[in-house]
């Protein structure tokens, strides 16, 4: 136990540092020269960059309180709570409360962030009502289903030997299933999907699609603005489920050929088979956990006073420590997925145009207010894309020359819609 609580001080220490670090860089770069952004924005993205690692340092501290709590007494509390007979259903009833109360210990964190931080800045949009309602659909959702993939991995716990192997066989199985149905299941139960209205830039999309290769079920646009002022496009969904979404936010910030060059930076995921690959790599880090959490030592749960046999006990290890692993297995996947990001973006250019990624791009950052300055530690481990100055270098674009361009048009178009 004690080499398990020296490992998870470790994960708490390093979030803190790296955060702290974020925080400095950011709050000594704020106050510098402008990159790629007006200087109110460029300063206003950056006391928000700066903020949030403020948020991230104080859940930390409560993320390793919550830790001793369970590790200490908690698991076994509940345990001794839960005193119905049914391995079974005691399995998934633990799990369930378990699982609620880290919920409602850190849900002032998120209503905070959205209520509090985003409304501060401006990006939030979501009213009270809108996200209970949110709330208690993710909770149902969790309530069914969850409560049912914690049933049968803890069946195959109890009777199938080596259960290591086919509870990932399950779980992996489980995570396929949810990208197929997710954009046309899940998420519209969240957010109103449209199809596309615009004839014309529906039939530039579906041009992109078949030079690439992709045959999608159809493009649509969803409503986020009604939760988040923030721009983005994705193709969710796999096989027959693929589908193209645009945010309402991006339709009506982008021009057509900027949309065009970000969908064909999106395409180029496709084009590589970057959502395999990142399927692929999440199966490898599940297989490696479950053989981890397959063998942990039975002193360990022994110590904490839970039974080390018990399906429960070991789906409650595998909850709370798996983020330690994730932690220091993601530098590697965020490496990975930085290369990809540079060759899809190379694709989109090629598609769309270099200089429409660019200007899309550049847009991008300012309307979302994403700060473009990062500590190298910070990008290290928890960057999934380049530093967004690298992507346009990397784009032909000059830093000196084409940033002051960029930002003479920006003031020009600010000043077009004043006038208006």
């Amino acid at each position: 136990m004690l080499g398990v609580s020296i490992l998870y001080g470790i994960y708490i220490v390093m979030k803190i540092y790296i955060a702290v670090m974020q925080a400095g860089f950011v709050s000594k770069a704020k106050n510098g020269k402008p990159v790629l952004m007006m200087p109110s924005t460029f300063f206003k993205s950056g006391r928000y960059a700066f903020k949030k690692q403020r948020i991230v340092i104080l859940e930390a501290f409560v993320e390793y309180i919550l830790f001793i709590f369970w590790m200490g007494t908690g698991l076994k509390w509940l345990d001794g709570l839960i005193t119905i007979d049914d391995p079974l259903i005691k399995s998934v009833l633990f799990i369930d409360l378990f699982l609620a109360i880290n919920y409602l210990v850190t849900l002032p964190f998120d209503i905070y962030t959205k209520f509090v931080l985003d409304e501060e800045f401006g990006f939030n949009k979501s009213t009270y009502a809108l996200f209970i309602k949110d709330q208690l659909k993710l909770a149902a959702l969790f309530l069914v289903f969850g409560s049912l993939i914690v049933y049968v991995v803890s069946w195959i716990i109890l009777n199938v030997p080596h259960w290591w192997i086919w509870g990932f066989v399950f779980i992996f199985g489980v995570i396929i299933l949810i990208n197929a149905i997710y954009p046309t299941l899940i998420a519209p139960m969240f957010n109103k999907f449209t199809p596309l209205e615009d004839e014309e830039l529906k039939k530039d999309i579906e041009d992109l699609m078949q030079k690439s290769g992709l045959k999608a079920s159809g493009v649509y646009v969803v409503d986020s603005s009604k939760r988040d002022t923030r721009l983005n496009a994705y193709f969710g969904g796999l096989g027959k489920s693929k589908r193209v979404v645009l945010f309402d936010t991006l339709v009506n910030k982008l021009s057509k050929n900027e949309l065009l060059a970000v969908l064909g930076h999106e395409l180029g995921h496709f084009k590589h088979k970057d959502i395999l690959k990142n399927i692929l790599m999440l199966g490898v880090m599940f297989f490696a956990l479950f053989y981890i959490f397959a063998n942990l030592p039975e002193s360990l749960y022994q110590k904490i006073g839970i039974d080390p046999h018990a399906p429960y006990s070991v789906i409650a290890m595998f909850l709370l420590l798996s983020p330690v692993f994730f932690f220091f297995f993601m530098p590697l996947v965020n490496f990975v997925s930085r290369r990809n990001e540079y060759a899809a973006d190379r694709y989109g250019s090629e598609l769309g145009g270099r200089a429409n990624l660019r200007n899309a791009l550049l847009k991008l950052v300012e309307e979302n207010s994403s700060f473009p300055l990062s500590h190298p530690l910070y990008i290290f481990f928890y960057h999934s894309h380049p530093p967004i100055l690298d992507r346009l270098k990397a784009l032909g674009f000059e830093e000196e020359s084409e940033q002051d361009e960029a930002l003479k048009e920006r003031c020009a178009a600010i000043d077009d819609d004043e006038n208006r």
